[in-house]
């Protein structure tokens, strides 16, 4: 069986760097090792839609956005197909099948759909079918390029779950025609869900407290210099704490040992400076500016990748253009096998006029 990794993001926004130690940065390394025979990068528009039906212009800006991180990062269309959900029909006819193979209580239990909906403050009726629906179309995006492999944070385990449900009553019903998969989460449990900038548990483009990979070095240190660490650390000499405490979480993501011995040599590595801020003697100044070195290190890099690409617009349209067309292609063969399975290729299947009209005689 071949190693298939599918991942992807919804066009609502530029990426932040939450997105990009969650899984970004993974993909990166993941389509750089050579470990894998196919990997497929979706820009889920169509499931961006299902609570932006209103704002459309918005994901139709932001599909370009997301495909601008994605290439500034580091993905490389020459090993990977980038594509754009809507512009793949299969998988919504997919969808509409695997619908057959859900009851709405199981979709009801899912927890990160029950997360999502609180988040968005849907409630009763107002939910959108289609959003409800999120883990089912998921299920389709997996499936439909037979992805073996998912790289995404704890919280969506449940929905790879769920696929592989699907999967299992599929094949049990029609025959085995597609293969479960697997999640792969961050190696650094910090990376699962950064938070925001202001401590709060997520980090999210709606409450302002994002630091995206586009940033320029200005707006970087403005929100750095701004950031939420512990609010009893009132004076150099008092002791500091951890919990809760941002910078240290993001020192946690992006620190290396090589960043001390660049950026800040009186410390080894992360755990000896963490030990002199607990025991007081080190300022929250002196360690927001650290950080700040760190990832303008990792961002500097991504801005001027970002900044080439953005003048040739056409070309970063072309090759999302040829990543959904291959995409296409994979798909319309998974499709066809679903088809045949469930007895509904009719004008595919040669023998179908002969068999009904056997019927009749």
């Amino acid at each position: 069986m071949e190693k298939v990794i599918l991942t992807g993001d919804r066009p609502t926004g530029k990426l932040h760097i939450g997105h990009y130690v969650g899984s970004l940065r993974r993909r990166v390394e993941l389509q750089n090792s050579g470990e894998f025979d196919k990997i497929f990068i979706m820009i889920a528009d169509a499931q961006a839609l299902t609570d932006n039906a209103d704002n459309p212009e918005k994901i139709r800006q932001n599909v370009i956005e997301v495909a601008l991180d994605y290439l500034a990062a580091g993905l490389d269309p020459e090993k990977c197909n980038i594509f754009v959900q809507s512009a793949v029909p299969e998988l919504t006819e997919l969808a509409f099948y695997y619908m057959n193979l859900v009851s709405v209580a199981r979709v009801q239990r899912n927890p990160t759909v029950k997360t999502e909906i609180e988040m968005r403050g849907f409630s009763g009726e107002s939910i959108p079918t289609g959003f409800f629906c999120y883990p089912i179309s998921q299920a389709a995006d997996i499936t439909l390029f037979h992805g073996t492999t998912v790289p995404a944070g704890e919280d969506q385990k449940p929905m790879i779950e769920l696929t592989n449900e699907i999967v299992r009553r599929f094949n049990n019903i029609y025959g085995p025609v597609l293969n479960e998969c697997q999640v792969l989460l961050p190696e650094n449990q910090t990376c699962c869900r950064l938070p925001g900038t202001d401590g709060k548990a997520k980090m999210s483009k709606s409450l302002g407290n994002c630091i995206y990979l586009s940033d320029s070095a200005k707006e970087l240190k403005k929100k750095v210099n701004s950031m939420f660490t512990d609010p009893e650390h009132l004076t150099i000499d008092s002791p500091g704490h951890l919990e809760g405490n941002a910078v240290f979480t993001y020192l946690d993501a992006f620190a290396t040992d090589e960043d001390f011995a660049k950026f800040l040599p009186d410390y080894k590595n992360l755990d000896e400076m963490k030990a002199h801020y607990c025991r007081g003697g080190l300022g929250d100044g002196t360690c927001k500016k650290f950080l700040l070195n760190v990832l303008n290190d990792r961002l500097e890099p991504m801005r001027q990748r970002r900044a080439e690409l953005e003048k040739n617009i056409p070309a970063v349209v072309d090759i999302l253009k040829r990543g959904t067309e291959a995409a296409r292609a994979v798909g319309q063969k998974t499709l066809a096998d679903v088809r045949k399975a469930m007895r509904i290729d009719y004008f595919e299947d040669a023998e179908f006029a002969k068999e009904q009209a056997a019927r009749f005689k």
